[in-house]
């Protein structure tokens, strides 16, 4: 249904921020989540307290997890502008996608509805109406990319419809069809919108073409990415954070502060020497022959400054990590760090880069930082 602008619409809106993936992924099971379980209030619970949920883009939890809670205040004009009445109520949208299946879950509802009319208006009459669509990328790998979207997407109701059943549940999903891309993997990527409108008898239709938005993926990864396939939300900020006060890792954390904070400090040194991280992201490199080329760089580094450590229990620890594409290679020049840590500090920094890369379905390209904390 289309509506002509109309009506005075005042939603609290706030500022877009990002979220890092805190929890472990959700794990997708043979049958559909029913609407409203202990991971929708979970979420609910979190997501009142984000300002960013109020915004269309919503708060993005992590690569599983997203919401939108909007409190809507309607103002319903006639085509004079003279006030019929005044509607308020609250839109959530829970968004939930998962490690191991190629699905997208939303729960989308409109509750504590409240009116006020003029003499002789009957909001028993007006009518809201939510109507979600989706799109693909065009861009997207693999051959006939697709996304199947659920058979019912649009409710145009009653207030009191929408009292009696305030919630629906909206499911997403893209056919694994075996075949993969140059790259040996596919991806298809797209977008979920809803519009959502208001219509009286007496007044003028109220409509917003983008009330809420959600940008997702789907993907066949293979071995890369932990569960070979999966869903995630594309606009979540994903973080490795590691700590100085944890002994596992504190001098690969320290090696990292250093190379963010103090870049003219390590080596290889150079005037306005700046790597990238903190807030320039970083990008996953699956190319294992050049990893090879970025370590082999990072070793010539360390023995260029602190001589043949072979034979110590030392090793060459690189920041930006062998594995990004902001890495010790020539054509993205000399904006990267080499230092002699510990081998098991070292090697446990790995661990934790890769259960990152895992736990977040981090495909190659896809972009992350790193945040070291106290």
């Amino acid at each position: 249904m289309v509506f002509s602008t109309a009506f005075m619409l005042i939603a609290g809106l706030g500022t877009a921020a990002s979220a890092s993936a805190a929890t472990p992924p959700r794990t997708a099971t043979s049958t559909l989540r029913s609407v409203v379980d202990q991971d929708d209030k979970d979420l609910r619970t979190e997501c009142a307290a984000h300002p960013e949920a109020k915004t269309r883009k919503g708060w993005i939890k992590s690569r599983f997890e997203a919401c939108v809670h909007q409190p809507v205040t309607l103002k319903l004009l006639d085509d004079k502008r003279r006030l019929r009445g005044e509607l308020w109520f609250d839109l959530w949208i829970l968004g939930f996608s998962y490690d191991g299946s190629r699905r997208v879950d939303y729960t989308s509802s409109i509750e504590n509805i409240r009116t006020k009319a003029v003499a002789g208006e009957d909001p028993a009459t007006w009518k809201i109406e939510q109507a979600f669509s989706h799109t693909v990328n065009a861009s997207a790998s693999g051959p006939n990319p697709k996304i199947n979207g659920p058979a019912v997407t649009t409710r145009n109701e009653s207030i009191a419809q929408w009292n009696t059943k305030p919630f629906w549940q909206l499911d997403y999903t893209s056919p694994d069809t075996g075949k993969l891309d140059p790259s040996n993997s596919q991806v298809v990527t797209g977008m979920v919108s809803l519009q959502m409108g208001v219509t009286s008898p007496t007044a003028v239709p109220w409509t917003d073409p983008v009330m809420a938005y959600s940008a997702i993926r789907f993907d066949y990864a293979g071995p890369i990415a932990g569960k070979y396939k999966g869903a995630v939300f594309t606009e979540a900020r994903v973080e490795l954070v590691m700590s100085l006060k944890d002994p596992a890792v504190d001098q690969s954390a320290r090696h990292i502060l250093d190379a963010q904070q103090l870049p003219e400090r390590t080596f290889p040194s150079w005037p306005g020497k700046t790597v990238p991280g903190a807030t320039e992201p970083l990008h996953r490199l699956v190319d294992k022959p050049q990893q090879d080329k970025n370590r082999a760089k990072a070793i010539a580094t360390c023995n260029d400054v602190w001589g043949d450590y072979s034979g110590t229990k030392l090793q060459c620890d690189e920041y930006p990590f062998a594995s990004t594409k902001e890495r010790a290679s020539a054509q993205h020049g000399n904006r990267y760090s080499a230092r002699l840590i510990d081998g098991p500090d070292n090697e446990a920094g790995g661990r934790r880069l890769n259960d990152m890369f895992t736990l977040n379905r981090i495909l190659d390209g896809d972009a992350f930082y790193v945040k070291i904390t106290p």
